[in-house]
């Protein structure tokens, strides 16, 4: 008679540098779109929680913005200190680095990890850009620095070795009963999530700094139905701006901009939330808001 497997939990974080492919690993292994991905550095700004539950395993996945090695504005240093702060709590910790990326003793991670007392996998991804030999070097190189339990090659875009990766994740819980209920996937807010979206679109539809300098506030957030009785979620969003003149781009002419951002964001605020939705975008200055501690905090990151 076969016994019973034991039930794993923990908390395992994701760091790396910008654009390694943190976001783009955690929406695979939860197999949700819990963080936005966009090409641009810096689109996750925020620590986001995904939960992964099996039949005998509890993943909290714990997705980080990119480390900045050198900061230029206190919302940086606040993003570090997410970053700082998955060390204290984890489980396991998987460090993505991108195979086409250069190795540099410089790298800031390094000292990140030197701290960490959890163990930590290493992950290569992007290997389907590279060489095999480019993989073999960079774990070489990788290993001379931080002590690793294990490290894979993957492509976190195509998901090839998420099954592989997964396995491995797991065998490195502890054993214990799960933190959330089973059909939990984050312990983020709708309204997050909405924010996340109407923010991944403006990285993708407009270039240059406009996107480094925006924020989207949630302003309201209801459910209601229309006069034929169908449900529809009316929201209210605002894009902060620090000038007049990134006001004026985003509005766009004759608020052509402003419009087509609006359509793309709520056609995935639909398929996100299934349901109808009613978005209004309003535009709003806020000088400097990247290093006004009040801002920042009405934002989320302190």
């Amino acid at each position: 008679m076969s016994e019973t497997p034991t039930f794993r939990s923990g908390f395992v974080n994701i760091i790396g540098r910008p654009n390694a492919g943190k976001s783009t690993l955690m929406n695979a292994l939860v197999g949700e779109r819990m963080s936005i991905i966009t090409h641009k550095p810096q689109t996750t700004r925020h620590r986001i929680i995904g939960i992964l539950t099996g039949e005998h395993f509890q993943i909290v996945f714990s997705d980080t913005p990119g480390y900045v090695k050198s900061p230029s504005y206190k919302m940086h240093t606040a993003m570090n200190k997410f970053v700082e702060g998955t060390v204290e709590d984890a489980d396991l910790m998987l460090f993505v680095f991108d195979l086409t990326e250069e190795l540099d003793d410089e790298n800031p991670v390094i000292e990140v990890l030197k701290k960490v007392e959890a163990p930590v996998l290493l992950i290569l991804n992007k290997k389907d850009l590279v060489a095999d030999q480019r993989a073999e070097d960079v774990t070489g190189w990788w290993k001379k620095r931080i002590k690793f339990v294990d490290s894979i090659a993957i492509s976190a875009l195509k998901g090839n070795e998420s099954a592989g990766l997964l396995d491995k994740i797991v065998g490195f819980l502890p054993e214990g009963p799960p933190y959330y209920p089973v059909d939990q996937l984050t312990d983020r807010p709708e309204r997050f999530f909405v924010g996340e979206i109407i923010r991944e679109k403006i990285l993708l539809n407009y270039s240059d700094e406009i996107p480094y300098s925006t924020e989207v506030a949630i302003e309201s957030f209801q459910d209601s139905s229309t006069t034929k009785g169908e449900a529809i979620a009316r929201i209210q969003a605002t894009i902060f701006v620090m000038r007049d003149t990134q006001k004026a781009i985003i509005l766009g002419k004759g608020g052509t901009a402003i419009k087509k951002l609006g359509s793309d964001a709520r056609a995935d605020i639909e398929r996100f939330l299934q349901t109808k939705v009613f978005l209004e975008l309003t535009v709003k200055v806020r000088d400097n808001w990247r290093d006004d501690e009040s801002a920042l905090q009405r934002f989320g990151y302190l």
